[in-house]
């Protein structure tokens, strides 16, 4: 059973403490991505998981055992690293079957696994050649490949894909979700970026100064953020924020724009808010509120477009083709059930 749990786990480096009581529980043959900004504490969490880091409190168990004080040899765990870490003087085969050479395992089984590896990975033709004249994506899989063969409880990724250029990271986003579908092993995985996240976790864990403020699945992050962090940390373009106040159920910009809310949120009347605005959630309506056009942005499938509303910029993305120029008006209805409102001065979640 490939479980991980995480209970109030803590690190410190003398007086500096970088994660703040973290607690997670991962499901046997689950996708768990953390993620976050950089220093946010999720590449010292996978550290702490794998062994390399000690827990300064707190306990962490895999599989129903707790490791704390286990090294990483004895945890069933196999990590692979933002640099591929091959060894240039052995070929692919050498490389993926080195771990199983050191433990002493028979020769027939460590080719048997090397090459059962090799061809869920797509490396059967390259078994003979030397991490020199592999491209960067063939290297990621080696090193993926070298983390398979040792048929692990837990993989455990930290960033491996930021080396790779902006193709080949999308191909290899797909080559790790079909082989965590094929596997069905338990993996976490560490990234900065949130588009890795969204597209290819079960769970998603967001991060931010070494304390989780959300977990869930990458909808409900997305359709449900639970705080401002969230919001804007998840989706591209980000959640559009507007500052404003709630008078007569509606939420009314500086400049006296009213959004209407079609909610009951006299409960917050008065209340100094921020209203989210995902950039999908304008739609183009001569009756709706005007906006300024600052800048138009063609992508081919759809139009992103920078806006002025009610005296603060926001960006709305449109399938259709925008004909009007910067300067012009842009009349804008949002769906209020789509909208979001957030505590100014908190930054929770208001009004669900």
């Amino acid at each position: 059973m490939g479980t991980v749990s995480i209970e109030s786990a803590r690190k410190s480096y003398g007086a500096l403490e970088v994660l703040h009581g973290v607690s997670i529980d991962i499901a046997d043959g689950e996708f768990v991505i953390l993620v976050g900004p950089s220093g946010c504490g999720k590449s010292t969490l996978l550290r702490m998981i794998a062994g390399l880091e000690e827990v300064s409190d707190g306990t962490i168990s895999i599989a129903g055992r707790v490791v704390n004080n286990l090294p990483p040899k004895k945890r069933d765990i196999a990590m692979v690293f933002q640099s591929y870490a091959l060894y240039p003087h052995k070929t692919v085969a050498q490389n993926m079957g080195f771990s199983l050479h050191l433990a002493r395992r028979p020769k027939r089984e460590i080719n048997d696994r090397v090459n059962d590896a090799a061809q869920i990975l797509g490396l059967e033709n390259l078994l003979s050649r030397y991490p020199r004249q592999l491209s960067g994506g063939q290297r990621q899989r080696v090193a993926m490949g070298r983390a398979i063969v040792r048929d692990p409880s837990v993989f455990l990724f930290d960033e491996p894909l930021s080396n790779l250029d902006a193709k080949l990271r999308v191909a290899m986003r797909t080559e790790i979700k079909a082989l965590h579908q094929r596997l069905k092993t338990t993996i976490v995985y560490v990234t900065h970026d949130q588009i890795e996240a969204m597209t290819m976790a079960d769970r998603i864990v967001v991060m931010n100064e070494g304390r989780i403020e959300q977990i869930g699945t990458p909808l409900e992050l997305y359709d449900d953020p639970e705080n401002l962090f969230v919001a804007e940390f998840i989706g591209s373009p980000a959640m559009n924020i507007l500052s404003g106040i709630i008078r007569s159920e509606e939420f009314h910009t500086e400049d006296g724009t009213a959004i209407p809310l079609g909610a009951a949120v006299g409960q917050i009347e008065g209340q100094k808010v921020k209203l989210g605005i995902r950039p999908e959630d304008f739609v183009l309506d001569q009756a709706g509120l005007a906006t300024e056009i600052i800048t138009v942005e063609p992508t081919g499938s759809e139009t992103q477009v920078a806006l002025k509303l009610g005296g603060q910029n926001v960006v709305g993305v449109f399938r259709e083709r925008i004909s009007e120029k910067p300067g012009q008006a842009l009349h804008l209805r949002v769906t209020p059930e789509r909208l979001r409102l957030f505590d100014a001065s908190t930054g929770k979640r208001l009004v669900r």
